[in-house]
């Protein structure tokens, strides 16, 4: 475990909510909490270091779980250390198959994707490798319900929800993702589109985490709008 690693599992411990990223940390593992139990089957898109896939298999050690990472380096760490515990994949996830061009972010690998973006460094080192795509409807076995779905890919999040219809009808799983611009409409994706897919094709609702935790309402079409438009909040989630 690195530096960064340690100070963040201190900072999650002890509530310090001290950027938007460690709140999101923060409340996707109690939301984890909540919903997984020992025999859940889960899904990480965008597994990077594998923090929160460590939550997975703590929650549901009886589970079959998959992890998909496709930066070589990380996916070589995540074989090492979880192939035992988890189905390990080198793929890109969208709504299509073949190959794409991958934007890797040197200095900052958690800004990696499909396309490029806007990058929160101030010298992106970016360099461009070729990775597998695939769909998660042709890598996850029809005969498993899924049960929670973790999406993190730097605005390619439709693309792979899109690419995972008929899991998701069928599984109705609950699915924390990242939205929001700067990211999301680098890969063209429209809040109302991605709304109503997930409300309509599927039959989920949508929450900000905090309002989930709280059983709250689900946001409407305009409120999700608002926050894709402004990131006052960047991190949703879609349940039943």
């Amino acid at each position: 475990m690195d530096l960064k690693q340690l100070i963040r599992l201190v900072l999650n411990f002890l509530h310090l909510d001290i950027t938007k990223n460690l709140e999101y940390d923060r409340l996707t593992k109690l939301i984890m909490k909540k919903v997984i139990n020992t025999g859940s089957n889960c899904i990480d898109v965008g597994c990077h270091k594998g923090e929160i896939l460590d939550t997975i298999i703590k929650q549901s050690p009886k589970g079959k779980h998959f992890a998909f990472e496709p930066i070589p380096y990380l996916y070589d760490h995540l074989m090492t250390k979880y192939s035992l515990q988890a189905s390990i994949y080198p793929y890109a996830l969208s709504d299509s198959s073949g190959t794409t061009t991958f934007q890797l972010v040197k200095n900052a690998p958690a800004y990696s994707g499909i396309k490029r973006r806007s990058y929160q460094v101030e010298t992106p080192d970016v360099e461009e490798i070729t990775v597998v795509l695939k769909t998660l409807d042709e890598v996850i076995p029809q005969d498993i319900k899924i049960d929670l779905i973790k999406i993190d890919v730097e605005g390619g999040e439709y693309g792979v929800l899109k690419g995972a219809k008929n899991l998701l009808k069928q599984s109705k799983p609950v699915i924390i993702f990242e939205s929001g611009l700067g990211a999301s409409d680098y890969y063209g994706t429209k809040p109302a589109d991605l709304y109503n897919y997930i409300t309509l094709d599927i039959g989920l609702k949508i929450s900000t985490l905090k309002s989930f935790i709280k059983q709250g309402k689900a946001l409407s079409l305009a409120e999700y709008e608002k926050d894709f438009n402004t990131n006052s909040e960047y991190y949703f989630i879609a349940h039943p």
